[in-house]
């Protein structure tokens, strides 16, 4: 049976932004409740056409551990986020987590994550550690995934084995610091540009297996414009890195 979440922490919140994800937000929910009654859920709908704003109104009218937030324009996964962050800030929630509406996340295991939380200031649920694994992925998009997080590993420098995962726990005062208006991806970028802030500021990372499965139902978000956009990014945050590092370097030995 999961722990219920650290009552040290403070309120858990799951921020599940969706885009016609009506066939899949009411089973997401419900199974999150199952396996953590405690936490409450902000749904951030940015103007689904198929009435998965409507539905997730009907569920908060019902649950007063759901919430809504609409929005009315389709402005990409990082806003969605960066947008239900803030709310949950200002509303004084401790633990604020993130987690996909196509059940690609299992619900089940967010007890994984919230159990870490204690000794860490992010933690990531990871496909790519011992234990974790992938289910039902064609080829191409495994290699797409590990190639991704390998490549923003190495151009960042970071320690991390899974760059783009985007099911985490975050403490309130860690995204408090992250300068979160200046957030500029759009895409799964996001996943990265938000773990590099956390990096940078010397937080405590840590990862914890999960299994992640391909969405029963609807189509993926995923495509050409936003793997670009993380190719490109990751490489400019590489470079400022590495020119940081050389000026650190030359401005010593002239000292």
């Amino acid at each position: 049976m999961a722990q219920q979440p650290d009552q040290e922490l403070g309120q858990v919140l799951v921020v599940i932004p969706t885009y016609n994800e009506r066939d899949n937000i009411g089973k997401i929910v419900k199974r999150l409740h199952t396996a953590v009654p405690e936490v409450h859920v902000l749904v951030v709908d940015d103007g689904s056409p198929d009435g998965t704003g409507q539905l997730a109104d009907e569920m908060a009218a019902a649950d007063d551990r759901i919430h809504v937030m609409h929005r009315t324009e389709k402005a990409g996964l990082g806003a969605a986020y960066v947008a239900g962050f803030q709310w949950a800030l200002d509303r004084g929630y401790g633990v604020i987590c993130e987690m996909d509406a196509d059940g690609s996340h299992a619900p089940e295991q967010l007890h994984r994550l919230l159990d870490a939380l204690p000794q860490a200031d992010l933690v990531i649920g990871s496909r790519w550690v011992p234990g974790g694994e992938v289910v039902n992925w064609p080829a191409q998009r495994k290699v797409l995934s590990l190639g991704g997080s390998l490549y923003s590993r190495l151009a960042l420098g970071a320690n991390v084995r899974d760059m783009t995962g985007g099911y985490r726990a975050f403490r309130a005062d860690t995204l408090r610091k992250l300068n979160l208006a200046s957030v500029a991806s759009a895409g799964y970028c996001f996943q990265i540009d938000l773990l590099w802030r956390t990096i940078e500021l010397g937080f405590r990372v840590r990862e914890v297996p999960i299994t992640f499965q391909e969405r029963e139902f609807g189509e993926s978000k995923m495509s050409g414009n936003i793997v670009r956009e993380a190719l490109v990014r990751v490489t400019k945050w590489g470079l400022r890195r590495r020119g940081t590092q050389l000026k650190e370097l030359f401005g010593g030995k002239k000292k």
